[in-house]
């Protein structure tokens, strides 16, 4: 296999980001295990809380995009890696998400693999903290990624800047902005699983058990495949989930 670049290894990470003092050092932590080197951009919703000083000592990029949304959020991050950095893979990650230990190892075997720039790749999900429950909805998921090639934002993205701007990147969304893009790339090529596990925090899913949590979700989704609008959804989904 022929020799890369620095760059060609480099990653840029995009985290958006709300409030989340409590739970962003713990994934800046799991970052700093990636072996080669890392760019960090973390893209705020006007955070009042900690969430700037904490990426500031971690050495990250701070973009604030305010009023808040998500797929704002991972746009704009997104588009700063592309202008501002020299490196070829993008990784997008929730700031409440953490990684195993060897996450940086075996994410580096994996893009040096002969066409990996072709495809993007996901992780698998894993609740924190687990149920019977969540260990059924753990299955699906993995069962919906891979066979539907649908996963969601929670199990992050890893994709090379030229799939990336292919596809069009995300659209800023303020709901469904993971399903718009994950649509757009399986139209491209197929979603390929790197076989790691990201855990992300089960707060989501102690409000009315998981069973109702899925339920409304795949209602959502519905409404969203008939057409109706991002806006009117995220009215909807927010003021559920509050």
């Amino acid at each position: 296999m022929a020799a890369m670049s620095a760059d060609t290894l480099t990653l840029s990470v995009v985290i958006p980001c709300l409030n989340e003092a409590e739970r962003l050092p713990l994934l800046l932590a799991d970052l700093k295990r990636w072996p080669l080197s890392i760019e960090i951009t973390v893209v705020d919703g006007g955070s009042n809380d900690q969430s700037h000083r904490i990426s500031s000592l971690a050495g990250c990029r701070f973009i604030t995009k305010n009023p808040p949304g998500r797929g704002k959020q991972l746009a704009a991050g997104a588009e700063h890696c592309i202008q501002q950095t020299q490196s070829q893979w993008l990784l997008f990650l929730h700031a409440d998400s953490r990684l195993p230990s060897h996450w940086g190892s075996s994410v580096l075997r994996r893009i040096q693999e002969p066409e990996a720039q072709r495809f993007p790749w996901f992780f698998d999900l894993r609740i924190h903290p687990s149920t019977p429950a969540r260990r059924l909805l753990e299955g699906v998921i993995a069962l919906r990624s891979r066979w539907c090639q649908r996963p969601y934002g929670d199990q992050g993205l890893l994709l090379h800047k030229t799939l990336y701007k292919r596809s069009g990147g995300y659209a800023q969304l303020p709901l469904m902005e993971d399903l718009d893009l994950v649509q757009r790339l399986s139209q491209l090529t197929r979603m390929r699983p790197l076989g790691l596990a990201v855990t992300t925090d089960g707060r989501r899913w102690e409000r009315g058990g998981v069973l109702r949590r899925s339920l409304e979700n795949a209602w959502f989704r519905r409404r969203w495949r008939r057409g109706e609008s991002p806006e009117s959804l995220a009215a909807d989904y927010y003021g559920t989930s509050s």
